[in-house]
């Protein structure tokens, strides 16, 4: 059973390097890497084409974004199971995805997720906060939740059925395609009791409040183009989530807390 796995990248010369590795380095021996670049002006090219095509393939051109990327990946993939990372973030051990493929082998499953945990660029020894999938429920999707999307491997098959990134969102194209696959289309998901993905903080989502704001918009969109009620009020209580779980991680005398929240 072959995963594919597409990294989408622009301009990613700093960080690049240890997702390939990650990558690379995993134990499942069947996986397709594909690398969609969006014309990088940096050496994220020369990084690129120095480990050959030894499990690689990759293109560089103009895209409209980066669910545009991420299509072009997941339309170029020929394995049964599709996952993304990020060229920010990194997993965590080699056996990632040898872990995912053995969840697949149950035919009953169309998708799985796991956890991740947060960084700073110039720290990655220091987690500054950990997101765990563990109580995700698709009823959650009302209030903001969702399972951590970089872990999350769904069938090649049901974004050829159910629809691919859309790609006029500008930050939650993820929480939509998620909602689409979990809630909509109630594919049969588990969840994986595992630490899988390393992420750099200053993500797109979290840069300025302009882009919560656009963030949260896009949410409420999402929820009611397939039938879900939210709305400010609701997803504002997300944020005291993220308080208690920013806590957890300074109190090392608790035990970690099990929140779910989207990113």
């Amino acid at each position: 059973m072959t995963l594919s796995l597409i990294t989408v990248c622009y301009n990613s010369e700093t960080h690049i390097r240890s997702t390939i590795e990650s990558v690379l380095s995993q134990t499942y021996p069947d996986i397709e890497y594909i690398i969609i670049d969006g014309m990088s002006t940096d050496r994220t090219i020369d990084i690129i084409e120095s480990y050959g095509n030894v499990r690689l393939k990759w293109i560089s051109e103009p895209d409209s974004g980066m669910y545009d990327a991420i299509n072009k990946g997941i339309r170029m993939a020929t394995g049964e199971i599709v996952g993304i990372l990020h060229s920010n973030d990194f997993y965590n051990n080699p056996q990632c995805l040898e872990t995912v493929a053995g969840t697949f082998k149950d035919s009953t499953i169309d998708a799985c997720f796991a956890d991740v945990h947060f960084v700073k660029p110039d720290r990655l020894e220091k987690t500054v906060r950990y997101y765990s999938s563990a109580r995700f429920k698709p009823s959650q999707f009302r209030w903001g939740f969702m399972p951590a999307h970089p872990t999350f491997f769904a069938r090649k098959r049901y974004f050829d059925e159910i629809g691919y990134y859309k790609t006029d969102y500008q930050i939650a194209a993820d929480f939509e395609l998620l909602i689409r696959f979990l809630y909509t289309n109630k594919l049969k998901y588990k969840y994986i009791p595992l630490d899988m993905v390393t992420m750099r903080t200053g993500g797109k989502s979290t840069r300025s409040w302009k882009s919560n704001y656009i963030l949260n918009k896009e949410i409420v969109r999402a929820c009611k183009e397939n039938g879900i009620y939210t709305n400010f009020f609701l997803l504002l209580l997300k944020y005291f989530r993220k308080v208690f779980e920013l806590i957890n991680m300074n109190n090392p005398q608790s035990e970690r807390l099990n929140f779910t929240c989207f990113m």
